[in-house]
């Protein structure tokens, strides 16, 4: 029975069915009947709201609004954009990216509007106040982004307590799409890194980030990006976790954040994208891998990231996007991937301190389409297994050092690689002619590796995609392949810095779409070109740097899109012709040429000011005055006259409004601007505000190594833009300006000079100054540990004034200079103990000069914490401790300097464990109270001095020290100090001199073989000389005023470097070998052995010798000063390296100075003496 049941059941369900279909047929045609018909009121609003808007292409009045054509329907609700529901009501309003300007008051009448979009419009200073937000109370999405809207966000926001999505960020991006540079200041950090700081932004002061999204319960996407909540920039997370629970979204770009994430974030178990760019949040929570395992794309970008990131966020199994880069900070390793991990699509590490191998591994990312981890510290092969990720689109591996052999992609393999940047690296080999055939290839960077050979022809270069091609700086030879003439759509080709045969630039005019050339250090022949038809219809950017030309090459004549030209580093000399003045260009490059410009304005008077030119640069042309031209370039922004001949004052048309960056360094300029500083002037004018403020847009000043005098203008100081102040080198007086305004001040090196009084306090609030130089001037003033709490602070150098005082760190200071890399406080009068230096606990910490001081005690043993430290000059203090085997294990150390203190007791007990001083190069601990007998241990602790460096005969020197900070040392040689301003790394020097050592000298000295100084005189050493043939780097030898007795080692001679040689005052016998460098010396080299003989001596080996008087105690022990230079100098005849190590120092600008010097103060201890 209860089967007869189904089929009538069947029936009435289908007559059910049937009759509701047709019932939601009936409704769905009634609706549909009235769903166009737009309500008056709402037809008004639009209407009044069309009315009250225009279009404004670059913040100008272009036209009135047309959104609607109204004669054409008036039923609003099938306007563009506009949405309706079915009674008529409007519901959206999407009007994005139309560059509309205006009032949109009018929107406000629409109450029943749920979705509103007005991103990417110019409402270019324009307030959300007056307005009424909070009538839009069924919102459930609001999208003003990138609008240009401005100040504070109004309390009605608050009252949207519907909102499912709410954008309001990048205000900025209109200023830029529409070119309007006063808006923001943009500036570069080392890596190249672009910060922008925005003059007008959105802000949450009144009402708070709190007070707005308290209500927003029912909020899932939230974009603040650049929206300024600072003022709750420590309470943002938990304000976030606590309000917003079904967050999925959190966007919040360069907010001005500075607290970490929170650990109740974790409470959003929805929340899938995470964006914190540029908010210096510091570090992350413990439970960061707990926050982390919900999310698909998390973004950390330039968040002042330290310590070492977890390495479980490269597995979580819903990773999509990782995005850590720009945090030098942060370190860490890639994990072994497992086969199954598929999440993976986009990776960015670029410049952290992540290091390691790139893991084989990363092959089971099938998944992956961009990897990005150019950071310096990665090492190793490329893996090959990349060559198999068949998604992978875009992969950049620059400037890291990767060797071996570029993997072989081809065509199956990774079919969608479309970009390819292997920049900076240490790959050798080939080029594999199958890279070119990637059937997805657009860019191709291979540039600065040690790419070698020839470039293959290639198949399918007619249907190539390639755009771009960069081979710089390896070297390849031979000739360009005709297949790379014949890719279809190329744009950009750099060949330039390579070992290419010489080739005729008519080769490059088949390349029709060419807009990038750079062919630097390949030796063209260029011929007139008169043919109209040889030219590049293109072309926009050329570089012919260090190309042999001897004139400008014609052809640029015909150029008529030609943007960006270098020339510089050619043969080129004479005028500049004016053809080469073209209204397109921009930027112009003509350093290292001897070139100059006609005394008068050489082109028509229309023609004189050149729009579009923005960069100038003429380093080196030997020019001696400032281009006439220049006055009338109102648009300059970039102008380098360094290293010429430019005399007298810098005219005031110089300094624009429109300059940033100015580079007058090395030349022989009296004053910044015409008013002189001697010039007599009335008093009206002497309160006039100097030229350079006219400046306002000034980013970079470098006035180095001239003559200027008279006090620093103070309007310096001034300039919210000024980043790069650099003015030392002249005879600058007065006091350092107030630098109250100037915050974006990174740079500011005033050494050198006269400058007097206290450092202005004003610096504490440059809050990104990373380095600050007043080194060799009269300042006063005592430590300033004011300074302590800027957080970007790298390299403070106060050295050679009058500083003064304890350094006292209190404690309730708290942590002081956590960013600092270099601290140099020698030469001054600071006093107390050497253990208040305590503070310095910083790990980074690299060089370390407190010598020329009052310093005493002992050193703070916290010093063994800065395991970065390299440089560590203690000397000419008045210390008084055991030698600090305790820094044996620093595995950075490469230069120790304790000479000049009271050091005592033996150094026995270093040496005893293994791995110590592994990069010691220069050990100075003489005059000090050292005793006992140099260990054999000793010797084996100094590893660093074992090796001969790589690279020891390379024609390009590599100094200790960073690009904005080059380390110098004091170093005696031949009996006087020589002072390097800046440290070779092939430079190996160990001093042991004026102590209490005695006992021989142990054999194992002679694994010092990288040593280019060995001084152990002034001390009791006894025995024989030990063999040092090994010693093939030596250069100068002092072993003087000890008890050494026998032979000279004939072995000696084999040292064909050795330039100076001291041997006298010991018991030596026995005739001096004759060979090579032994040749050069002279008599001062063995004075003081009376049974030595031979030449250069006087005295035969069949001659009796005589006693010899006792030598002075001065430095004339050494002989006649003038006679040890000769020494040196018939040494540097035959050695060849000796000019690069020890000769270079004092034979160029500085060495006659020193010998004035010195034969001033010889003079002075006779007159005494008397």
């Amino acid at each position: 029975m209860e089967n007869l049941h189904i089929p009538f059941l069947l029936l009435a369900t289908s007559i059910l069915l049937s009759s509701s279909i047709s019932f939601v047929s009936s409704i769905s045609q009634f609706q549909t009947a009235h769903q166009n018909q737009c309500l008056d009121d709402q037809r008004s609003a639009l209407v009044q709201l069309q009315l009250g808007l225009y279009h404004s292409q670059n913040f100008t009045f272009s036209s009135k609004a047309e959104l609607w054509d109204l004669n054409l329907t008036t039923d609003c609700c099938t306007w563009k954009g506009v949405t309706c529901d079915g009674l008529g009501h409007v519901i959206g309003l999407d009007l994005n990216y139309q560059n509309l300007s205006g009032s949109f008051q009018s929107i406000f009448n629409l109450h029943h509007l749920q979705k509103l979009n007005l991103a990417g419009n110019n409402f270019f200073n324009t307030s959300l106040f007056p307005s009424h937000f909070e009538r839009l109370a069924n919102l459930t999405h609001l999208n003003l982004s990138a609008s240009c809207f401005h100040a504070q966000i109004p309390l009605g926001f608050s009252y949207l307590t519907r909102l499912v999505s709410l954008d309001l960020s990048f205000q900025d991006m209109c200023y830029w799409r529409n070119d309007q540079p006063d808006e923001y200041i943009s500036y570069i950090d080392q890596s190249g890194y672009i910060y922008v700081h925005i003059n007008h932004a959105l802000k949450l002061e009144k009402p708070n980030l709190e007070t707005m999204i308290k209500n927003m319960s029912s909020l899932t996407e939230l974009y603040l990006d650049r929206v300024n909540i600072s003022t709750q920039s420590s309470e943002w997370c938990e304000t976030i976790s606590l309000s917003l629970p079904k967050l999925r979204v959190l966007s919040l770009e360069s907010c001005g954040l500075t607290a970490p994430l929170c650990s109740s974030l974790s409470r959003l178990q929805s929340l899938s994208k995470l964006n914190l760019d540029d908010n210096p949040i510091s570090y992350l929570p413990p439970n960061f891998l707990e926050i982390s395992s919900p999310l698909v794309s998390l973004s950390l970008v330039n968040c002042n990231l330290s310590g070492h990131f977890p390495t479980e966020i490269f597995l979580l199994p819903k990773m999509q996007r990782l995005d850590i880069s720009h945090n030098p900070n942060l370190g860490g390793q890639f994990p072994e991937f497992p086969t199954n991990n598929t999440s993976l699509q986009d990776l960015w590490l670029s410049y952290t301190n992540f290091s390691g191998k790139l893991p084989e591994s990363i092959g089971n990312l099938k998944l992956l389409t961009s990897l990005a981890i150019s950071s310096r510290q990665f090492s190793g092969p490329i893996p090959s297994s990349l060559a198999n990720l068949s998604n992978l689109v875009e992969l950049d591996l620059d400037s890291n050092n990767f060797s071996g052999k570029i993997p072989p992609f081809h065509r199956s393999g990774v079919p969608n690689l479309s970009f390819l940047s292997l920049y900076g690296n240490s790959l050798s080999g080939s080029i594999p002619s199958s890279i070119f055939t990637l059937p997805s290839l657009r860019w191709l960077v291979l540039s600065g590796n040690q790419l070698d050979g020839e470039i293959d022809e290639f198949k399918n270069a007619s249907s190539s995609l390639i755009q771009s091609v960069s081979l710089g700086e390896n070297h390849l030879r031979g000739s360009i392949p005709d297949s790379i003439f014949q890719l279809p759509m190329l744009e950009s080709l750099d060949i330039g810095y390579n070992n290419f045969d010489s080739m005729k630039l008519d080769l490059f005019f088949q390349i029709n779409n060419l807009r990038w050339l750079d062919l630097s250090n390949i030796s063209l022949s260029i011929g007139s070109h008169n043919n109209k038809s040889l030219v590049f219809p293109q072309l926009e950017e050329l570089s012919l740097r260090s190309c042999n030309l001897t004139e400008f090459p014609e052809f640029i004549k015909t150029q008529d899109k030609l943007a960006f030209l270098d020339l510089s580093n050619n043969q080129i000399h004479g005028f500049v012709p004016n053809w080469l003045w073209k209204p397109t260009l921009y930027s112009l490059t003509l350093s290292f040429n001897a070139i100059d410009f006609p005394k008068q304005i050489p082109f028509g008077h229309a023609n004189s000011s050149f729009p579009r030119l923005r960069s100038l640069y003429l380093r080196s042309c030997n020019i001696s005055m400032f281009p006439p031209f220049l006055r009338n370039q109102d648009k300059l922004e970039y102008l380098d006259l360094s290293n010429n001949r430019i005399r007298g004052s810098v005219p005031n048309w110089v300094w624009k409004k429109s300059l940033q960056s100015l580079d007058l360094s090395n030349n022989h300029l009296s004053s910044l601007d015409q008013f002189l500083p001697n010039q007599s002037l009335p008093s009206s004018q002497n309160t006039s505000p100097s030229p350079i403020c006219n400046s306002s847009q000034l980013n970079s000043l470098d006035a180095s190594y001239n003559n200027l005098s008279g006090p620093i203008p103070n309007c310096l100081g001034n300039i919210t833009s000024l980043s790069y102040l650099v003015l030392q080198g002249n005879n600058l007086t007065g006091n350092l300006p107030n630098f109250a305004e100037a915050a974006q001040l990174q740079f500011l090196i005033v050494s050198d000079n006269r400058l007097e009084g206290k450092l202005p306090t004003s610096l504490a609030n440059c809050t990104r100054l990373m380095v600050l130089d007043v080194g060799n001037n009269a300042m006063h003033d005592s430590f300033p540990f004011w300074l302590g709490n800027l957080p970007a602070l790298e390299v403070l150098v106060l050295r050679k004034n009058r500083f003064y005082g304890e350094i006292k760190h209190f404690s309730e200071l708290g942590n002081v200079f956590p960013a600092l890399d270099v601290l140099d406080i020698a030469s001054n009068n600071f006093s107390g103990e050497a253990l208040s230096l305590d503070f310095l606990q910083a790990t980074q910490l690299r060089t370390l000069k407190i010598g020329g001081n009052k310093f005493q005690g002992k050193l703070p043993r916290s010093l063994a914490n800065c395991t970065h430290l390299e440089v560590l000059d203690l000397g000419n203090n008045m210390v008084h401790d055991t030698f600090p085997c305790w820094l044996e294990k620093l595995p950075s150390l490469k230069v120790l300097i304790l000479r000049g203190n009271t050091f005592y007791g033996t150094i026995e007990s270093c040496g005893k464990s293994e791995n110590v001083f592994p990069m010691l190069r220069i050990l100075d601990i003489a005059s000090n109270n050292f005793s006992g007998e140099l260990p054999i241990q000793f010797f084996q602790s100094l590893r660093g001095m074992m090796q001969i460096t790589d690279g020891s005969r390379s024609n390009k020197p590599d100094y200790i020290g960073e690009d904005y900070y080059k380390d110098s040392v004091t170093i005696v040689n031949k009996g006087f100090e020589i002072l390097y301003e800046k440290i070779l790394t092939i430079l190996a020097c160990l001093d042991v001199s004026n102590n209490n050592f005695h006992g021989p000298i142990p054999e194992e000295v002679k694994y010092l073989k990288s040593l280019k100084m060995l001084n152990f005189s002034h001390n009791s050493f006894y025995g024989h000389i030990p063999a040092l043939e090994d010693l093939t780097e030596l250069e100068s030898l002092d072993l003087s005023r000890n008890n050494f007795s026998g032979k000279i080692p004939p072995q000696l001679t084999s040292l064909t470097f050795l330039a100076a040689l001291n041997l006298s005052y010991n018991q030596l016998e026995g005739s001096i070998p004759q060979s090579n460098q032994f040749n050069t010396f002279t008599n001062d080299s063995y004075r003081g052995n009376p049974r030595l003989c031979g030449l250069p001596l006087t005295r035969g080996c069949n001659e009796v010798s005589t006693p010899t008087p006792p030598a002075r105690e001065d430095v004339d022990s050494w002989g006649d000063g003038i006679s040890v230079w000769k020494i040196g100098l018939i040494g540097y005849a035959s050695g060849l390296v000796v000019g690069l190590c020890v000769g270079f120092t004092v034979l160029n600008e500085f060495g006659n100075r020193w010998l004035d010097k010195f034969t001033r103060n010889k003079q002075r201890r006779r007159r005494r003496s008397r």
